[in-house]
């Protein structure tokens, strides 16, 4: 049981969605159309801050 439980976790955190659930939570947002394009738009805005290695 709690192998299948971890990879659920993994999978979750592989397709976003645990990050999706954080940024609902730190937001205050209910889950919407309008939310999820947010979040998209910070995680973007948050990419093109990355440095870039070679």
């Amino acid at each position: 049981m709690r192998v299948l439980s971890l990879i659920l976790n993994m999978l979750h955190e592989v397709f976003d969605e645990s990050a999706y659930a954080r940024f609902l939570k730190r937001t205050g947002m209910v889950n919407s159309r309008a939310a999820y394009a947010e979040f998209w738009r910070e995680r973007e805005i948050m990419k093109a801050r990355a440095p870039r290695c070679c």
